[in-house]
């Protein structure tokens, strides 16, 4: 299977466990684990920056219509592609010119898969968790709920890449 078609399959197949299963699990109440991420995250470097946004854009707007959310997805998708190249850059010390490098286990180190997930899950949980709850009246809740997404959501991203994704070592 190519890339490409892989590309769509995977973003099919976490699009529709994250509507019809993963938005029913609420894990002590507030806290969701938001694996359509895992599509975005996946996405070749290759791929020029105008489509990475275009991309973020459609997914989170496909959650919206789906969670009556009205934008807060979509806006937070892309928001983390429009953060995705500068982090990749600041994870490698250089900037990525090798379209080989992709985010998967076997390419990229554990490490290094763990700090760009947590990294850019955050800063989607950031801005979701903030534009829903619009205000500070429970600031110290909001920062748990926001915490508490990014562990549980960058946990079962990391756990699906590592089972569903041979892990080749390549020099």
């Amino acid at each position: 299977m190519n890339n490409v078609t892989a590309n769509i399959l995977r973003f099919f197949l976490v699009i529709i466990a994250q509507i019809f299963v993963l938005n029913y699990i609420h894990l002590f109440g507030c806290v969701n684990a938001y694996l359509y991420l895992l599509a975005l995250l996946m996405l070749p470097f290759e791929v020029p920056r105008w489509i990475q946004y275009i991309i973020g854009f459609v997914t989170g707007f496909i959650i919206d219509m789906f969670t009556m959310t009205y934008g807060i997805h979509a806006s937070a998708c892309t928001l983390m592609m429009f953060i995705r190249p500068y982090l990749v850059i600041a994870l490698n010390g250089r900037k990525t010119d090798n379209v080989t490098d992709k985010p998967m286990p076997g390419i990229k180190e554990f490490r290094w898969l763990l700090a760009y997930t947590v990294i850019l899950v955050f800063a989607h949980q950031l801005e979701a968790v903030m534009l829903e709850t619009f205000t500070f009246r429970h600031f110290w809740k909001t920062i748990l709920v926001i915490i508490g997404n990014t562990v549980f959501s960058s946990l079962v991203i990391l756990c699906c890449e590592y089972i569903f994704v041979p892990v080749k070592k390549h020099n």
